[in-house]
């Protein structure tokens, strides 16, 4: 997806986290940052150090860049700043609160490209600006579900509808775990191999349980019981099985298999809805045993392993 945002918007929604100030190129304000990260590996980046070769759509000046240009011949200097504000770069950012050269300042002006300074390093700057890129214009998808943190990792239960995902969750809740999103949890891409999820605005610390209406978690359960947004790890569907279905369920691996969010498979567990059934503490225990599978210990495989060495000692 091709994902833009304009300059003008970018420094109000960073202004004060990155402590800018705009030095010159107002007028271009309205400019696109236009960023396709699927293009060839040569075409410009959203963002990085100065590089006339492989150029960035925000070009980051430090003390070593500036350092460059000042030690090039006049004429060297100039071509090179003209390369700079090219048609390629989008906005300029000068970093560590750095004075700011008049003709560097005057090609700004001239080519309508805003420049800003940051009293941030470089380096930090290049990371909040493509961490906010990643969370605010990746693609995005709603699933339909309750999205928590369950020890410590996030965690989206799933089912049909009445099957008691919000109680569940409202019993999470009780027992420490956060809720990040009830019924519309949304979904980003931010990375490869990472999916984020968060909570739309509107619904942000609400839970519906039927038969108690709309719950404000946070003036229930306190600041705690709320998380803003986490990384997806697991995916928890709620179903119920006819005995026949539970007598197919494998008895050491029990029901897994793997869910496609925004291109990244996610693992998911599924559990069968029954009387009697703790469904609580079995969400726990299932995101126990997949941060256990994370660090390389499966218990299924351990059990065999047990078996197989005391049939081994049998013989």
């Amino acid at each position: 997806m091709n994902a833009t945002l304009t300059v003008a918007g970018l420094f109000e929604a960073l202004r004060d986290k990155l402590e800018l100030s705009w030095l010159a190129g107002r007028e271009g304000g309205e400019r696109e940052i236009l960023f396709r990260p699927n293009d060839d590996p040569g075409s410009s980046s959203l963002v990085g150090h100065l590089n006339f070769i492989h150029t960035h759509r925000i070009q980051v000046l430090g003390s070593i860049e500036l350092a460059y240009l000042d030690g090039l011949d006049p004429d060297y200097r100039r071509e090179a700043i003209n390369m700079l504000f090219s048609g390629q770069t989008d906005m300029v950012l000068v970093s560590e609160g750095l004075d700011v050269p008049e003709d560097i300042q005057q090609h700004a002006r001239e080519a309508k490209t805003p420049l800003f300074r940051s009293t941030l390093p470089s380096h930090e700057l290049i990371s909040h600006l493509q961490h906010f890129y990643a969370h605010s214009y990746s693609e995005r998808i709603i699933l339909h579900g309750v999205y928590m943190e369950v020890m410590g990792i996030g965690v989206l239960i799933t089912g049909e509808a009445s099957i008691g995902k919000s109680e569940l969750a409202l019993e999470l809740v009780s027992r420490g775990q956060r809720l990040i999103a009830d019924d519309t949890p949304e979904f980003a891409r931010v990375a490869p191999d990472l999916v984020s999820g968060s909570c739309p605005s509107l619904l942000r610390d609400f839970l519906e349980v039927r038969g108690l209406g709309i719950l404000n978690i946070r003036a229930m359960f306190g600041d705690s019981a709320i998380k803003r947004s986490k990384y997806l790890r697991l995916i928890i569907h709620l179903a119920k099985f006819s005995d026949q279905e539970l007598n197919r369920i494998d008895r050491l691996k029990g029901s897994q298999d793997t869910h496609n969010v925004l291109g990244v498979e996610i693992p998911r567990v599924t559990l069968p809805v029954a009387p009697g059934r703790n469904l609580a503490v079995l969400v726990e225990a299932a995101a126990r045993n997949h941060i256990l599978r994370i660090r390389g210990y499966d218990a299924g495989e351990a059990f065999m392993e047990r078996q197989h060495r005391h049939i081994e000692q049998d013989q």
